[in-house]
């Protein structure tokens, strides 16, 4: 019950949850940025790719990459792709719950609900888990992905 919300999240969580997840970004942030100003460049300066990004950034690199790239796989793709399970998982429980609404005006209403959260959900997540879980990166279908997210997200 979106009504409900407020009752049910009282603000001390919420804003520990908020406080959590920015620092969380932060220090991921961090890791990631000190990896990658850590290597030597040696090639040409340009990226080659539309959202300067760390797998766009790690090809033009001279050294060894493969703690960046195992610490973006990680922290990036494997924690995203966690987060969309638990997410399908909570949304299994409200698919079972929404199934049974007796009316099906009402169960029609909250799947409606839950598809646009679905949908937003995918649109946030996928690109982050195709992007960083590609097992041979690809700069062409990188592109084209953050095009393509840059177009469908309002």
């Amino acid at each position: 019950y979106p009504l409900r919300y407020m009752v049910i999240m009282n603000h001390r969580v919420c804003s520990i949850l908020a406080t959590g997840t920015w620092m969380g970004g932060c220090v991921h942030a961090i890791i990631l940025t000190s990896l990658t100003f850590q290597l030597t460049y040696c090639a040409s300066n340009e990226v080659d790719y539309y959202f300067c990004d760390i797998p766009a950034v790690l090809p033009l690199a001279c050294g060894d990459t493969s703690l960046a790239q195992r610490v973006g796989f990680t922290n990036v793709g494997l924690l995203s792709l966690i987060c969309f399970f638990l997410i399908l998982v909570s949304y299994t429980h409200i698919g079972i719950s929404i199934s049974k609404i007796r009316s099906a005006e009402g169960r029609q209403r909250a799947f409606s609900t839950c598809s646009a959260h679905i949908t937003a959900i995918l649109c946030a997540y996928g690109p982050v888990i195709i992007i960083y879980l590609q097992p041979n990166p690809s700069a062409l279908l990188g592109a084209i992905i953050q095009i393509l997210n840059n177009l469908v997200t309002p």
